[in-house]
């Protein structure tokens, strides 16, 4: 039993074996629809060892082998800790063969108890992660002379954590600007009142994503975290940017700014703010960063759309309702819902550091929006389930109240990602049923 999974990418093999060998890298080939959580990573492929949490509290231990150590053909990890070593042996060989100077031969060779076919959809995804990550690095390469060091706020967050493995595979350096004291090297202590005036020294661009959760009912205290959470930590980090003359400052942003109910208007970046809370915040969050563009930093807003990731987010609460076959279309379901999937928001961020021409606002959605109806079927047809107990209109707003089901679970934006497409970037998956047949591991068997 076990497995064996083969793929081309088309990259040298010593770039290929040295992506493994980074950090990072253990997240960003991890399924995100499997119940593991990466407590240490690897730090190093020869001799290393990464620990992860099951569930019930069960540990699994990837130890490398050094007497299998041959770089950049092969390296082998193996579980090591009980009880997982006697329930479900494994041993995980990574094999590198040259195809051709710019194109390598990536096998995944695993010896285990567990048949192949419960293997398969883990081994497909790793691989075209694998090959789009490259991809996207090969490209800002043409763009870049060399790795940037990046500060990066919020990235313990859904988004921060993959962006943060993501940018260091990739070879550029990661400082985490956290709250607590600092842990590892590569993290910095940020207060958000007053940061230190040494904090960015040697950084070349920011991601700044922190901000408190927009989801929950909106009560006064709700209100009061979202805003006091982004606009004067927002301000001050832009302030402190402007006098470095850091070259980017990127921030996040929302679609929510142009307001929850625009109904089949097709919305792009130079369409005006619409109306309620969100919008508000929005708009103030993105004016906080304005000292660094008058100061000639490049700052760009990536307006984010619905995240699509079983990590968290909608689909998150959305995955064990629809598997359970209880499912269905939101009020009336016609409303709009402009999604982006996550690797693809990446690439945004990315696109943001890298690219000069972009600045302002941009629009990080898929270039096809979907009704929530159509969402609700597409979801449902990937998990094989039927999607036939519609929510009423009453249900958000019980669980949110008024205004957090009017301006979130109701809201009806239809986002088009023009400042993109204007550059001719490139999705990874455009289409919504594509995007959740990878993040879901629910591949076809002709893919592969």
């Amino acid at each position: 039993m076990g497995i064996v999974h083969s793929s081309v990418v088309e990259a040298p093999r010593d770039e290929l074996f040295a992506w493994h060998a980074r950090p990072g890298a253990f997240t960003r080939l991890s399924p995100p629809w499997q119940p593991l959580r990466l407590e240490r990573e690897s730090e190093s492929l020869e001799s290393g060892r990464a620990e992860l949490v099951l569930p019930a509290g069960l540990r699994w231990v990837a130890q490398h082998d050094a007497s299998e150590y041959d770089p950049p053909h092969r390296f082998v990890d193996y579980s090591s800790a009980l009880p997982i070593r006697l329930l479900v042996p494994w041993r995980h060989t990574h094999i590198f063969d040259v195809v051709s100077e710019n194109s390598t031969r990536i096998t995944d060779r695993v010896d285990t108890v567990v048949p192949g076919r419960f293997l398969r959809s883990t081994f497909v995804y790793r691989h075209r992660q694998l090959a789009d990550d490259i991809a996207r690095h090969q490209w800002a390469s043409t763009l870049l002379p060399g790795p940037l060091t990046i500060a990066v706020t919020g990235s313990s967050g859904l988004v921060g954590s993959a962006l943060s493995a993501f940018l260091s595979t990739g070879g550029h350096r990661v400082v985490r600007l956290v709250r607590h004291a600092p842990r590892t090297p590569n993290e910095r202590r940020w207060n958000t009142s007053d940061p230190a005036e040494d904090l960015l020294d040697g950084v070349d661009a920011v991601i700044h994503l922190a901000g408190a959760s927009i989801a929950g009912r909106f009560t006064d205290s709700h209100r009061r975290a979202i805003r006091e959470s982004r606009i004067a930590p927002t301000r001050r980090l832009a302030e402190l940017a402007a006098r470095c003359g850091l070259k980017v400052f990127v921030s996040a942003s929302a679609i929510g700014y142009y307001g929850p109910h625009r109904g089949d208007a097709i919305l792009d970046e130079q369409d005006e703010r619409g109306d309620g809370f969100l919008a508000d915040v929005v708009a103030e969050w993105e004016e906080a960063s304005k000292v660094a563009a008058d100061a000639g930093v490049r700052v760009v807003h990536v307006r984010t759309g619905i995240v699509q990731s079983p990590n968290g987010g909608v689909l998150r609460l959305q995955r064990p309702l629809f598997e359970l076959g209880l499912g269905g279309r939101l009020g009336t379901g016609t409303q709009w819902l402009s999604w982006i999937d996550i690797d693809d928001l990446l690439d945004v961020y990315h696109r943001a550091l890298v690219d000069a021409e972009l600045r302002g606002a941009v629009n990080a959605v898929a270039p096809n929006p979907v009704r929530n109806e159509e969402y609700t079927a597409v979801l449902a047809s990937v998990l094989r389930r039927p999607a036939c107990l519609p929510v009423p209109d009453f249900g958000p707003r019980l669980l949110l109240g008024e205004q957090g089901a009017r301006e979130l679970a109701l809201a009806d934006q239809r986002v088009t990602p023009r400042r993109l497409l204007e550059r001719d970037h490139r999705f990874r998956r455009p289409d919504l049923r594509a995007a959740l047949r990878h993040q879901l591991g629910r591949f076809g068997t002709d893919e592969g």
